[in-house]
């Protein structure tokens, strides 16, 4: 089952079933975080709930997400309480860039970068045998709160001080801590975890610098499960042109490590296990515009389709003014 939270046409947030083209609104439910926590305190699934609230009262599809009424399928009444992260060297590429890779892990220990170690350390120690064993680590970073996090058709910020903005699709899994503290994942979602590529380059300690930037998940969460593999499509449009285009390959399938792994090392921290807190944590890619030498710009539009998803996730990245200056903050 497909989720969807919107403003409908009177205005009124919603959470919706998708049906096609068309929208399916639930009843007594103005947020997927709600529709969640009433569903933990009856004992029932996501999706057996959302069904038992569909009403009659439908909406147009496309009409919404053209008039950007679609919001991201998960957040959080005060956006503190979403938090928002990643894992990164996780994904294992197509068959081409893995043959590589493996070329590039044979050679002496010491002659390995960092990245090439943590990615050596995930290929064998990113599945424990042991389901209640924990794995190894896997690289980690912070991208912000809810206030960081856009819908669909929103723009992704382009910082003035920033060197790039590239888009990076993306498996997001989406989830609530219930009261008990326990994490609980509601559905994934398609994402954009936007970041500047520049600048992480310079140096792997500005990794943390390139990552705090806007991202963008949607249109829609699958509740369950998805399928091991998904392959998607990752395209540039410019000025109504794809000027880019590359398929990519998510899912545990194509992963070095697992997703329980990665969900134990996120969650192990107290600090992330805050109840009523939602959660978007993005599990990595293996494809980069960049890669390819490509400058986004102005205007550009990221587009990220993929099965069993529905539709697109669109965003255009729009260039912001410079806001905080040189010289520090102001004593008083």
């Amino acid at each position: 089952m497909n989720l969807v939270q919107i403003i409908d046409g009177r205005g009124k947030r919603r959470v919706a079933l998708v049906a096609a083209d068309r929208l399916v609104l639930l009843k007594q439910a103005a947020s997927t975080r709600d529709l969640a926590q009433r569903a933990l305190r009856e004992g029932r699934t996501l999706a057996s709930l959302a069904s038992s609230l569909a009403t009659s009262a439908t909406e147009d599809y496309a009409a919404a997400l053209k008039e950007k009424r679609v919001l991201a399928p998960l957040d959080h009444p005060d956006p503190a309480h979403c938090i928002v992260t990643g894992t990164g060297l996780t994904h294992l590429g197509s068959a081409a860039a893995r043959d590589g890779m493996h070329k590039k892990l044979s050679g002496a220990a010491e002659e390995l970068t960092d990245s090439l170690k943590m990615f050596k350390l995930g290929l064998e120690g990113g599945r424990p045998k042991d389901k209640k064993a924990a794995g190894v680590q896997p690289e980690w970073f912070y991208k912000g709160d809810g206030s960081w996090l856009v819908g669909p058709g929103q723009p992704l910020p382009l910082p003035a001080f920033a060197l790039d903005g590239g888009e990076e699709p993306e498996l997001a899994g989406l989830y609530l801590i219930d009261e008990g503290g326990r994490p609980v994942r509601l559905g994934f979602a398609l994402g954009n975890e936007y970041s500047d590529h520049v600048t992480e380059r310079q140096n792997y300690l500005y990794l943390a610098h390139s990552k705090l930037r806007h991202s963008a998940i949607g249109p829609e969460m699958v509740t369950g499960r998805i399928p091991a593999s998904v392959e998607g499509v990752s395209r540039i449009i410019r000025k109504g042109k794809v000027i880019w285009e590359k398929p990519f390959l998510t899912g545990e399938a194509n992963m070095s490590h697992s997703l329980a792994n990665l969900e134990y090392h996120h969650f192990k921290y107290d600090g992330f296990r805050r109840p009523g807190d939602v959660h978007v944590h993005y599990f990595g890619t293996a494809t980069l515009s960049i890669a390819d030498n490509v400058k986004t710009q102005d205007g550009d539009v990221f587009e990220i389709s993929a099965a069993p998803f529905g539709a697109a996730l669109r965003n255009p990245l729009k260039a912001m003014k410079p806001g905080y200056r040189p010289g520090g903050a102001r004593a008083i």
